[in-house]
């Protein structure tokens, strides 16, 4: 397991923003268990990306084990040129490389989990919803994020969804910074 110290950092270069990057946006579906492994074969290439993380707590014989983990496991978004694409796919750690059609969707989409991380919003995977209602947060660190809400129990959780993966991730929301989103 690694040290906290020992892991990539989440977005390269770090303190940017996706929304800064230039060039064309890849999704790398990674081999099993690489996405850390790529993601420091691309700081030393140069390569921008983002690999969204969340902490995982888990108890084993009387001991806590402190993870972190891609929030997506098996994929990494990056942004770069075709030289660059080249220069991912010649890591070996690339099971398949996704085409982005719709950039502007993806990049707005990356940017909601990027704030969400950044506000240190305890965000954690989630089965993906196709239908319900949108929302957004209208006060707090997230403002402005729009997502489905899911109640389970007396907890609501706002979803914030990688469409062209089919994955999302959640993070715990009090129903009184949300509001309905008209269409």
């Amino acid at each position: 397991m690694l040290k906290a110290s020992e892991n990539p950092p989440v977005i390269w270069p770090e303190n940017g923003s996706v929304r800064l990057f230039e060039g064309l946006w890849w999704v790398a579906h990674t081999k099993s268990r690489n996405e850390k492994a790529l993601a420091r074969q691309l700081v030393r290439h140069h390569i921008s990306y983002f690999l969204p993380m969340a902490h995982k707590i888990n108890r084993h014989k009387g001991r806590i084990l402190r993870s972190f983990l891609p929030l997506f496991s098996g994929y990494l978004f990056f942004c770069g040129t075709e030289k660059d694409r080249i220069n991912v796919l010649q890591t070996n750690r690339v099971a398949n490389l996704i085409e982005v059609k719709d950039q502007q969707k993806l990049l707005d989409e990356l940017y909601q989990i990027e704030q969400a991380f950044y506000a240190g919003a305890n965000l954690i995977p989630q089965k993906y919803i196709k239908t319900g209602q949108l929302c957004r947060v209208k006060a707090g660190p997230l403002c402005g994020l729009e997502g489905q809400v899911l109640r389970d129990k007396k907890i609501s959780r706002l979803v914030l969804q990688i469409d062209m993966l089919g994955q999302s991730a959640s993070v715990e929301i009090d129903n009184d910074l949300i509001e309905v989103v008209e269409k």
